[in-house]
């Protein structure tokens, strides 16, 4: 199932997107990727179920946002599988994690990732977005497709320093929304191998 190919699909498309990663990072990606297929058949992490699709549409697709995260704390909310949150910690082992999604099953999958892959960067979190109260806030919130706008907007604040930054990942363009305590920054495109689809990144900025 897991062979030369898959490794190579995954640095062609690094290379591709500018991400230089350590050897051992690579290979951590690649142990993951073999832990989202075994995982996936019973627990149904995801509606992807082919390696090649998963390399591209899962971990290029998560790194894509590695250039514009920010600070030393980051939470991924809705992170379903780990997604985009544990090919980024993978990749920033510098930065701390936190991976919440409301699915124990889902949380569960993360944990066993964390203990099989070594991760010390990164802590799943079982909980609702709105239910979650840290004691210390974070620098970036990531989201991937997890809701509307508007409704991702007043669900996260709570959840970032002033100044922090949310990245929410998105289809295709969104709609710009005035929301209390953000600033809308940019809508970037992101560009990822192999991939025709529109894929932006919409930033804003707590205030």
């Amino acid at each position: 199932m897991f062979n030369e190919l898959h490794r190579t699909q995954l640095e062609r498309g690094l290379i591709e997107m500018g991400i230089e990663l350590p050897q051992a990072c690579v290979g951590k990606l690649m142990g993951f990727l073999q832990m989202l297929v075994k995982w996936n058949r019973v627990y149904n992490l995801s509606a992807i179920n082919e390696p090649e699709e998963m390399v591209r549409l899962h971990i290029l697709d998560s790194l894509a946002v590695l250039p514009f995260l920010q600070g030393a704390r980051c939470i991924d909310v809705g992170t379903g599988a780990g997604l985009p949150g544990i090919p980024l910690a993978i990749a920033r082992d510098d930065m701390q994690f936190s991976l919440l999604d409301s699915n124990s099953k889902k949380t569960r999958f993360i944990q066993q990732v964390c203990i099989e892959l070594v991760l010390e960067n990164v802590l799943p979190i079982h909980s609702r977005i709105e239910e979650c109260l840290p004691e210390q806030k974070f620098d970036t919130v990531t989201a991937r497709a997890l809701t509307g706008m508007s409704d991702l907007l007043l669900k996260t604040r709570h959840l970032l320093t002033s100044g922090g930054q949310l990245l929410a990942m998105k289809s295709k363009q969104t709609e710009i929304i005035d929301s209390p305590g953000f600033q809308f920054d940019s809508v970037v495109s992101l560009e990822i191998p192999e991939l025709e689809a529109t894929r932006n990144l919409v930033i804003y900025t707590a205030v």
